[in-house]
């Protein structure tokens, strides 16, 4: 393995830099994911295709940078960070313009594939960079500052989204991400140092077609379950073929000395155990996120801008509180963090689970403010505690892994809650409901109950976290640039 390592201690001056682009780049990929659900229907219209059609955009997104998301652990050991970064930032880019200059149909999911391969290299990389960076003691405010990104972004997305298409053309959401993706490229050109080592392992392209099946599998799988039977072949196909390829892609992987994903990070309990904790939390965040613009938009009859304003107080506690929230994870470590944190996510969504037609919109906003201050208390302290329990060796596998999940946990739990709802909603029409609003209430009731239900499994297992069970020996470390 070739060593780039530079020994002299990270200067404060090079890391905030650093860090400004990371945080960039990170917001800017995430804002993108989130964009496509209130612009559906006008792009439906002009392009004149079926919502399964239009679902695609969606669809192709997640699949493209699901499959990058695992392979990054090799990029990230093959390539320098400043090469990686600059190279996902300008795909990412290029598959914007694409998207924003597309007139016809195909060549807008073109575009939005080749945002994926960017996005999906940048998500894993930003967490290697920081844990690279920056001893334990510090992580947790710079994961905090990072939290601010990733959990602010998508709560913003559907508002901006809304508001842009309903004042400007939808290609406009498009052209407002370019300048900013394409800025953090020139900057990350001047200012993005190396973290890290740099090595020639051998990919294993038997591996890589295992994981592409696997994780593409099981992310296809599941995002055809909302819409269709889970027994249906194009649901149960897939995730049959992503299971089959998950276990061969694991014992592939643990006979091999240069594994494409080192599965062997499970064994730590303090990656496990928090991973675990993550994947309830993420799967009902973004439940939430498509349920709630249901209630507001087809229960309460509110325009996709209004139901977006609602949730933006929220979103803004998310914004403010993450890096405060790193920094009480530096003084406090995160398993105090998380007992209160799922406490307020458990008893709000309960809360919500109970909320019918006469609620008024200022208790929603209250709970969900409320609800969004427990997520900051727990979604990147669990990951910096993850992180922490694994050694700085296997950084990049725990940064893939975790990522992976985080795709798998929003694909799975909106597939779960839509056929929830919609279970419930039918059962309560059977029975004779005045309304079909009220049978989608009884359904929209159901899904949050439920979650509350997965928060509180949660709660009880983060009593079981041990604080910084694992102190890595390697040096923080950056090298210089090429």
């Amino acid at each position: 393995m070739e060593n780039q390592l530079n020994k002299e201690p990270t200067q404060m001056e090079q890391v905030i830099p650093i860090l400004g682009v990371i945080i960039m780049g990170t917001f800017v990929t995430i804002l993108n994911q989130t964009l496509m659900s209130t612009a559906l229907p006008r792009i439906m219209s002009e392009f004149s295709i079926t919502a399964t059609q239009g679902q695609w955009l969606t669809t192709a997104y997640m699949l493209i940078n699901g499959i990058m998301v695992p392979i990054t652990a090799y990029l990230v050991d093959r390539f320098t960070t400043r090469q990686l970064y600059i190279f996902a930032m300008s795909v990412f880019s290029i598959g914007t313009l694409v998207a924003a200059t597309s007139h016809v149909y195909s060549m807008l999911i073109m575009g939005r594939m080749i945002q994926a391969i960017g996005a999906g290299i940048v998500l894993p990389l930003q967490m290697i960079v920081v844990l690279y960076m920056f001893p334990i003691e510090k992580r947790g405010a710079a994961m905090g500052l990072i939290g601010l990104a990733m959990n602010f972004a998508p709560a913003i997305g559907p508002t901006f989204s809304g508001w842009v298409v309903q004042n400007y053309h939808w290609n406009m959401l498009f052209y407002f991400i370019l300048p900013f993706a394409i800025v953090d490229v020139i900057v990350a050109f001047f200012v993005l140092k190396n973290v890290g080592e740099v090595g020639r392992p051998k990919l294993d392209w038997v591996s890589v077609i295992y994981s592409t099946l696997g994780f593409g599998g099981l992310l296809f799988g599941f995002s055809n379950a909302s819409s269709n039977p889970f027994f249906s072949a194009i649901v149960a196909l897939p995730l049959v073929i992503g299971i089959l390829a998950i276990i061969l892609l694991v014992k592939r992987s643990n006979k091999s000395e240069t594994p494409l994903l080192n599965f062997k990070v499970f064994s730590y309990r303090g990656y496990r155990l928090n991973l675990m904790i993550s994947f309830i939390i993420t799967a009902g965040l973004y439940g939430a996120i498509i349920l709630l613009p249901i209630y507001f938009q087809t229960i309460r009859g509110l325009t996709p801008m209004q139901s977006g304003m609602i949730l933006l107080p929220g979103a803004i506690v998310l914004a403010v509180m993450s890096p405060i929230t790193g920094r009480l994870f530096d003084k406090h470590g995160g398993k105090k963090l998380a007992v209160v944190g799922l406490f307020l996510i458990t008893t709000t969504t309960l809360l919500i689970g109970f909320i019918d037609l006469e609620t008024s919109i200022k208790t929603i906003v209250g709970l969900q403010m409320i609800r969004s201050l427990g997520f900051s208390l727990t979604l990147m302290p669990l990951q910096t505690a993850a992180f922490n329990a694994v050694p700085l060796t296997m950084a990049s596998h725990a940064s893939a892994m975790f990522n992976t999940q985080r795709q798998l946990a929003g694909s799975m739990g909106t597939a779960l809650f839509i056929v929830v709802m919609t279970l419930a909603s039918n059962s309560s029409a059977a029975q004779g409901l005045a309304s079909d609003k009220l049978a989608d209430l009884a359904g929209f009731q159901a899904v949050f109950l439920l979650v509350g239900l997965l928060s509180f499994i949660a709660l009880v297992m983060t009593f079981f976290i041990r604080e910084n069970p694992f102190i890595p020996d390697e040096t923080t470390i950056i090298t210089k640039s090429e």
